[in-house]
């Protein structure tokens, strides 16, 4: 059975002024797993940030994208490095993420990692790490576009962590919820 397509008349109108406020909001509807991205400054300090803008790009060749705010004040130490890991963060990292997005802390006091690549951190407990070189860099408005060449990849049997409408999920405070939960496809 086939669908018949009818086409659609443009309209001829400009659309209204997007209302900053409604666009936040409607960007916040999808969920989006948290990551932590780890590299090593120019000293060799291990260094890291929350992310949630990170997506796969391609299959062939593995290559993922993140980005940054143009004004961020790590947004130079990842474009000095030539390695970062994505650690996807599992549903009982929500400090782990809280951490990493807290300014002028030791984000890496009293935290499990291992070295990976390059001597980059690799954050135990996470739902994944991927390792990769920067490969290039894009604008992207306020935000500059990290495009990073995968060198290897692994993964962990653990639930992720989500941020959803301004908060994380699973809430922290009711883990029951969320190991209760099957997805099916």
């Amino acid at each position: 059975m086939s669908a018949k397509m009818c086409p659609q008349r443009a309209i001829d109108t400009a659309p209204l002024p997007l209302n900053t406020n409604v666009f936040r909001e409607a960007l916040g509807r999808f969920a989006s797993g948290i990551t932590v991205m780890t590299t090593i400054d120019e000293d060799g300090a291990p260094y890291g940030v929350t992310a949630t803008s990170f997506a796969s790009l391609s299959l062939d060749p593995p290559l993922v994208q993140w980005s940054l705010r143009n004004a961020a004040y790590s947004l130079p130490v990842f474009l000095k490095s030539e390695r970062f890991v994505v650690n996807v963060l599992s549903a009982d990292q929500e400090s782990v993420s809280r951490r990493f997005a807290t300014p002028e802390i030791d984000r890496f006091a009293h935290l499990n990692t291992e070295s990976g690549l390059g001597g980059v951190s690799l954050i135990q407990g996470a739902l994944a790490w991927i390792e990769c070189s920067l490969e290039t860099t894009l604008a992207g408005g306020d935000h500059t576009i990290l495009v990073g060449k995968v060198l290897r990849a692994r993964t962990f049997d653990h639930q992720p962590l989500l941020y959803w409408r301004g908060g994380y999920m699973p809430d922290s405070t009711d883990q029951t919820t969320v190991n209760q939960q099957k997805v099916t496809s």
